[in-house]
């Protein structure tokens, strides 16, 4: 071989070296560091202060609406997923890691199917569905069905899940 390939082939040698080192201390800085968590009410907060104060014109009512004690949504406010919202209907939240699950939590110290979160007779539950680490609402472990009121902290896991009108 001439002298000219061999230092081309070590040119090119050290080029994929770099590469390699360069990606393995982005994926180093990626672990460590994590994802980004953007507040999202700032946002909500920001375009509620821009909004006009005029008035609205008045709408007929079409519907009768929910009771302000009623929750719409459930929300994650603390943990991995703070600020995930998730709209409440008729069917049961189900929370844990299994992808099957409604709120995905990636999170070691939550099961599979770690807890679900329904409505019976205009009144929302929490259920632990057997967890290893229990779940905690307002700071007391479930055992079983809880009646859990809109504002009250869930904790399951790392996060902490809030159901809010």
């Amino acid at each position: 071989m001439s002298e000219l390939t061999v230092t081309l082939l070590r040119l090119g040698y050290l080029v994929l070296l770099w590469a390699l080192v360069l990606s393995a201390i982005g994926v180093l800085r990626r672990d460590l560091y994590g994802t980004r968590i953007t507040n999202r009410r700032r946002g909500a907060a920001a375009q509620a202060a821009a909004a006009p104060t005029h008035p609205a014109p008045a709408a007929p009512a079409a519907k009768p609406r929910a009771r302000r004690s009623d929750p719409t949504r459930l929300v994650v406010t603390e943990g991995p997923l703070r600020g995930t919202t998730l709209p409440l209907g008729n069917s049961a939240v189900l929370i844990g890691r299994a992808p099957s699950c409604t709120l995905v939590l990636d999170d070691d110290y939550s099961s599979s199917q770690h807890a679900r979160i329904f409505q019976q007779d205009q009144r929302w539950y929490v259920e632990d569905m057997g967890s290893t680490n229990g779940t905690f609402v307002d700071d007391r472990k479930v055992s079983g069905t809880v009646e859990v009121r809109p504002g009250t902290p869930i904790r399951i896991g790392q996060s902490v899940i809030e159901l809010q009108g």
